[in-house]
């Protein structure tokens, strides 16, 4: 009988899933394949006409094809950004695991507070200009680490707990340095974990939206979540291009999470299994 209870339960809730997932997203493949005139309707009425190519034409066209720039930019800043979170955040909890103290407790405090406290927008701008990199890619992608680096750092610091000390002293007692020690021994055993935080940051920094509309403004710099301001306007929208739009920036995350959402789910648990 419980068995039967649980079974309804979990029937249930993978319905309310699914049903929350569908329906917006067949709400946007319809009007995305619908054309201006029926799609400002905003129904869920079967297209009467199907208009996908050219909708798919306008998209790739509006302004100049500030769309292929986009997925350029975005590409660009995905990969670096996200090279920089796995290197740096996977050194720091290397550190912060196995020296632990005063200053470790206080870099403790430092890294829950990046995932607590909301980011200050007006003093980052000021900072970017001073350091001359407001407005451009390389200041983007310092601000993307920055935004992140406590995530990785703290999957990468519960799973570095599960890796036992005396392999680091064997590796010392063979002679390796503090770098040689890591990028030869530690690192290579965060592999479960360096494709969580891979796979998951690459989808927060993809389709973020906040940060490229205020650090790195214009058309020559947009990223693809900042394309969706191109079929807006004051008195009249272009649901059709909109929504086209909103499926083309979609597949890329949607394609990662099909094919690796175990991969992410096993490196998110395997430091907890080992231990």
């Amino acid at each position: 009988m419980r068995a039967l209870k649980r079974f309804g339960a979990d029937g249930i809730a993978l319905l309310l899933a699914t049903a929350i997932f569908l329906v917006p997203f067949s709400f946007m493949l319809l009007t995305a394949v619908k054309d201006r005139v029926q799609s400002a309707d905003l129904d869920f009425a079967w297209p009467t006409s199907w208009p996908v190519v050219q909708n798919f034409v306008e998209v790739i066209e509006a302004r100049d094809y500030v769309l292929l720039r986009a997925y350029v930019n975005s590409t660009i800043l995905t990969v670096v950004s996200v090279a920089l979170l796995v290197i740096f955040g996977a050194m720091a909890a290397f550190v912060l695991q196995r020296r632990a103290g005063k200053i470790g407790k206080m870099a403790d405090f430092l890294v829950l507070s990046g995932l607590i406290i909301p980011p200050a927008i007006v003093p980052t701008i000021w900072l970017l200009q001073g350091l001359g990199l407001f407005k451009t890619l390389p200041g983007l992608i310092l601000v993307e680490v920055a935004f992140n680096l406590s995530y990785a750092v703290l999957l990468f610091r519960a799973f570095i707990a599960a890796i036992p000390r005396e392999l680091d002293e064997a590796a010392m007692i063979d002679g390796c340095s503090g770098l040689r020690l890591f990028f030869r021994v530690i690192f290579p055993l965060l592999r479960p974990v360096t494709i969580t935080v891979i796979l998951t940051s690459s989808v927060a920094v993809f389709n973020d939206f906040v940060n490229p509309l205020y650090f790195l403004p214009g058309d020559e710099n947009a990223t693809v979540q900042v394309t969706l301001y191109n079929f807006q306007s004051q008195y009249n929208t272009q649901w059709n291009l909109l929504f086209m739009d909103i499926v083309l920036i979609t597949i890329p995350p949607l394609l990662l999470f099909v094919f690796f959402n175990r991969k992410i789910v096993a490196g998110m648990t395997a430091g907890a299994i080992k231990g």
